[in-house]
């Protein structure tokens, strides 16, 4: 997150993101959301209201995701350059 907020390349969680963003979580751990990121993820597409990822140790397994944009869990985007 800090490299991406230093290069001015990112975007909070309410952003709608584009495909190839890598999309950042702050999970809900003993009732709290620390601000820090806990897992992350790539963004494939977004369709109908929901970021659809790819993540890794999902499960223990590579899997594919999806949230409602602008859902509480997701901190934000980093936007690579293109």
């Amino acid at each position: 997150m800090d490299w991406f907020k230093a290069r001015g390349q990112w975007l909070d969680g309410s952003a709608t993101p584009g495909s190839g963003m890598i999309i950042f979580f702050d999970w809900v751990e003993d009732g709290v959301q620390d601000g820090n990121s806990d897992h992350v993820g790539i963004v494939e597409k977004v369709e109908g209201g929901r970021v659809y990822t790819i993540e890794g140790n999902s499960g223990d397994a590579c899997e594919r995701n999806s949230y409602p944009v602008g859902n509480y869990q997701i901190l934000g985007y980093g936007t690579p350059a293109l």
